[in-house]
């Protein structure tokens, strides 16, 4: 399967890419440059949208990506990945689910940066095994409109319009952006139906060192699949409402130096139906809202020589639900604060050895509280082909949602423990990156121990699934690799992995999330710029899965792949027309267990830039 992906990438890259010919380029709207096609093929582009083949983040979807997606680090699960956006993490509190329930319109944010180890312990709160950084973009003065219409119904359209002129406040420069965008679509499965709407705003106050960001958000989703959730051959849906109201304030201090502050409030409304046709009166069971308000703030400050690097966030949360209430509470606090001291000092052959060493502590006032170690030796030298060699020792901690500690433990589908406690996971790892061969590289081995791990398993027998703490090992290796000609972009990524679980005694048949993994995940993003005014786009990953006894079609091993290709007219500038095939080789592979895979997608769309 793997040697499938490599000889297709071989295929349509090796003679392109050997040519040499400067190509003058258009201007063109990158959200990631780590993958090649930056808008999905059924849906308006969303922050998740150019996750879905980053090498380091493994995306599990329910329909579209857009829909509902998993988004899990070096084989964690949905619930233990983080998500910052600015000083501050988002989360939800009732599941990960809905972590990628952002209603942010990408152009309004930075490329994702993915952090683990040291990194990911001093920078994301609430989030054990990595987390998925976002910044806030610069406003410019441009504009686009783009739509798309394909096969099963779909049609989307998108508007963005950004403005930053002369006009002032207060000594800085005033900017602000709108950006409006619905899609909807029959599905490509029976029942399979989608309708989303997008619609933000942002003012934003800049100058040479500092940048402040107000911001309002509103996304509505409706979508339905069969085996959304459960394993029972139901027609479910559901229907999503996320309010994000945020305020963001950086300054660069110089010398790497800087101080970043944030506050949010986010609202999100679930109402999930195990069976969308129940008669109508009937209530759904399964109505959820969730309030989270918070605050952070965290920066860089060399003090004579002695560096400090610390972050800080709090938040409260509530839980309103006409299901999740058998816990022991539905309102909480937590905090974590880290303060990681960094000193450097100059070798011999000018290479430069940067010491880490600090502290995390969590609290909240349900759970016990926990400190935990961060230590990081790394040795850099720019110049050098291996430009960073470190080592790095971290412990991060999390808390299980409502869902896991307020669902009945002995009826329903789902089963949960009101008490679940805090998780915590231990990652010693050994990394280099540099330059080989032309090639930027990255590359890392790991080792982490998750204790406590909150996982849902699946028992023959019993018509439900249940919350269970797991303490998993887990051994691996990734390698990213990079490399730019004048026609051509090619991102590599390889993961592999090994996993040792222990259910400290309870019985389990299959594992929904902590088991369903790749043993082996290979991805390939090519751009291949056939002409000035043609280009090839072409995202591919290919995975060995571990057995499971929930994935019933589509076997263990797949290749997903997405193809696009775009004519932006020399005669017209701003005019782009594209073709895009998502799932092009039809492949039937869950990502999800029993959840069946979304067919081929095909659409023509055509945008227009300003």
């Amino acid at each position: 399967m793997l040697a499938r992906l490599f000889a297709v990438g071989a295929i349509v890259t090796a003679p392109l890419c050997a040519q040499t010919a400067p190509v003058s380029l258009p201007e063109v709207t990158v959200y990631s440059p780590r993958v090649a096609n930056q808008s999905p093929t059924g849906s308006f582009a969303m922050p998740v949208s150019a996750l879905r083949f980053e090498p380091q983040v493994d995306v599990q979807a329910r329909n579209l990506t857009e829909a509902q997606a998993d988004l899990t680090i070096r084989g964690g699960i949905f619930e233990n990945t983080g998500l910052g956006l600015g000083a501050f993490s988002l989360g939800d509190p009732q599941t990960g689910h809905y972590l990628a329930e952002i209603p942010v319109a990408p152009a309004m944010l930075t490329a994702p940066e993915v952090v683990t180890g040291a990194a990911h312990a001093e920078r994301a709160f609430n989030s054990t095994v990595g987390a998925i950084l976002y910044g806030w973009r610069p406003v410019r003065t441009t504009g686009s409109l783009a739509i798309a219409a394909g096969d099963h119904g779909m049609n989307r359209q998108e508007l963005y319009q950004g403005y930053a002129g002369d006009v002032t406040a207060g000594g800085r420069l005033l900017g602000a952006d709108v950006a409006w965008a619905r899609s909807e679509a029959d599905g490509s499965v029976p029942f399979g139906d989608s309708h989303f709407n997008r619609v933000n705003g942002r003012i934003q106050l800049s100058d040479a060192h500092s940048q402040t960001d107000l911001f309002a958000g509103y996304q509505a989703k409706f979508f339905g699949w069969p085996n959304l959730y459960t394993p029972f051959n139901s027609n479910e849906s559901e229907n999503l409402e996320t309010v994000l109201l945020a305020a963001n304030h950086r300054i660069d201090l110089g010398g790497g130096d800087f101080l970043e502050a944030g506050v949010y409030h986010r609202r999100n409304k679930d109402d999930y139906a195990f069976n969308r046709f129940a008669p109508l009166g009937t209530v759904h069971p399964f109505q959820h809202t969730t309030w989270v308000s918070g605050a952070a703030v965290g920066g860089r400050r060399d003090v004579d020589g002695l560096v400090f690097n610390f972050h800080g966030e709090v938040l409260s949360d509530e839980l309103h639900s006409t299901s999740l209430t058998a816990g022991r509470f539905h309102t909480r606090t937590l905090g974590k604060l880290a303060v990681v001291p960094e000193k450097s000092w100059l070798l011999g052959d000018g290479a430069r050895l940067v010491a880490k060493a600090g502290v995390t502590y969590d609290h909240s006032n349900h759970d016990g509280d926990a400190w935990s170690p961060v230590v990081e030796i790394a040795r850099e030298q720019p110049s050098a082909a291996v430009s960073r060699l470190y080592v790095s020792f971290a412990t991060t901690t999390q808390l299980p949602s409502y869902t896991a500690l307020n669902s009945s433990a002995t009826a329903g589908l789902f089963r949960g423990n009101p008490n679940l406690g805090r998780e915590t996971s231990r990652n010693l790892e050994v990394g280099a990156s540099g330059l080989v061969g032309g090639w930027a590289t990255q590359a890392a081995v790991f080792y982490r121990r998750d204790d406590a791990l909150v996982d849902w398993t699946f028992r023959q027998g019993v018509t439900a699934r249940t919350a269970n703490a797991v303490d998993v090992q887990t051994a691996g290796a990734e390698l990213i690799a990079r490399r730019s000609w004048s026609r051509c972009d090619v991102v590599l990524g390889y993961t592999v992995l090994s996993k040792s679980p222990d259910y400290r005694g309870a019985t389990v048949d299959a594992s929904f999330y902590a088991l369903n993994y790749a043993r082996q995940r290979l991805t390939a993003a090519v751009v291949v710029r056939l002409s000035r005014e043609v280009t090839l786009r072409f995202d591919n990953a290919a995975r060995v899965q571990a057995g499971n006894l929930l994935r019933v079609t589509g076997g263990n091993d797949a290749v997903i792949s997405s193809l696009g290709l775009s004519y932006r007219p020399a005669a017209w500038p701003g005019a782009e027309f594209s073709v895009q095939a998502d799932n092009l080789w039809n492949s039937a592979f869950q990502e999800v267990p029993a959840v069946p895979a979304a067919k081929r997608q095909l659409s023509v769309g055509a945008g227009y830039s300003w």
